[in-house]
């Protein structure tokens, strides 16, 4: 049989959904890139990235997402018992075998009527997530559902992905449209089997094809994505005032941008790995996040998310006047970056467990 020719069209909830809270979490340790400089490079300092956060010893994927969560919760001004779904993407799950989502969920005082699920696509799980929610919402099956991308992501000693893997991430509560701080205006995913990362079973650390990371991978999905987004919406990149990508590292946002026509000044409020690093499945989450703490209503913010494996989510979000009044209900993602207690390596290597016996 011939394959049907199927119209590429960016996906429009079946009705108006948006964001009615949302909420961020940066763990308060940080190590400064030349720590990792020091131990493996002789001191000298080439690390894209300042630093990266860093999660305690009682700190995990579960307990930063109820964090994140209780303050998505408090800017919805919503109870946990009216969400309908706990949909939790991550790629650093404390366990292989046992949901991050039931935990969180029971955590925020969700009811036991719920669709609940761990999500995984590398970086990108927690787009994922969102895009199921929105789905939820749009079709009528829940009023309310929540979606988080969290991480604590790792990376093998000495690699470069030390320099940049951090801790961190961000939770959003999906609803109508009319009571939202910013609607959905489409969504569009991208993607291929494109194998520049990855980790097999019972392996601790993930493995990544250096150069080929950045393209055919990152920067192929990512512009594919949000090109055809904006194409389908009939927007440029001047009807827009942010842009989020997801951050590797501080050079790929920046360069990925310029491709699609956006300016320093529209990706330098959500352009947090320099400072926290690269959070994986909460990278572009939690740069959405800080955007919507200083966006004004009005505000068109363009969001693309990348996945290794690989893929792409693209979301077109316009702020209400709801915006206003909620951004102060809860820690802005700024107020935790602020929180800051540096660590040297060998406090690291503590806190991640990095010594085998």
């Amino acid at each position: 049989m011939e394959k049907p020719e199927t119209p590429i069209l960016a996906h429009k909830p079946a009705r108006p959904v948006g964001i009615v809270g949302y909420g961020a979490y940066v763990p308060r340790y940080r190590l400064p890139a030349r720590e990792v400089a020091r131990i493996w490079k002789g001191g000298k300092d080439e690390a894209p990235v300042r630093e990266k956060s860093v999660p305690g010893a009682d700190e995990d994927v579960i307990t930063m997402s109820i964090e994140a969560a209780r303050n998505a919760l408090a800017r919805a001004r919503i109870h946990a018992h009216e969400i309908r779904a706990v949909w939790v993407g991550s790629e650093s799950h404390p366990y292989a075998v046992k949901p991050s989502s039931t935990v969180v969920a029971e955590a925020i005082g969700a009811p036991v009527s719920i669709q609940a699920g761990d999500w995984e696509f590398a970086c990108k799980a927690g787009t994922e997530a969102m895009v199921a929610a929105i789905a939820m919402v749009a079709a009528g099956m829940g009023r309310y559902a929540l979606a988080i991308g969290m991480d604590t992501a790792q990376g093998r000693p000495g690699d470069a992905l030390e320099y940049t893997a951090a801790a961190g991430g961000a939770a959003y509560i999906l609803g109508p449209a009319e009571e939202s701080l910013a609607v959905v205006e489409g969504t569009y995913s991208y993607v291929t089997d494109t194998p520049d990362f990855w980790r097999r079973a019972h392996e601790r650390y993930p493995q990544h094809g250096q150069r080929f990371t950045g393209d055919p991978a990152y920067f192929k999905h990512i512009t594919e994505a949000g090109k055809q987004l904006m194409k389908d919406l009939g927007v440029t990149a001047a009807d827009i005032q942010y842009a989020v990508f997801h951050q590797p590292n501080t050079k790929f946002p920046q360069r990925v941008a310029k491709m699609l026509g956006f300016t320093p000044e529209q990706i330098q409020p959500g352009l947090l790995s320099p400072v926290i690093g690269n959070t994986y499945a909460g990278a572009a989450m939690i740069g959405l996040s800080a955007v919507l703490d200083c966006a004004k209503p009005g505000d068109r913010i363009l969001v693309v998310s990348f996945g290794s494996g690989a893929g792409s989510d693209a979301f077109l979000f316009r702020t209400t006047e709801a915006l206003v009044e909620r951004q102060r209900l809860a820690l802005q993602t700024q107020d935790y970056i602020a929180r800051r207690t540096e660590i040297d390596y060998g406090m690291y290597v503590r806190l991640r467990g990095k010594l085998a016996d």
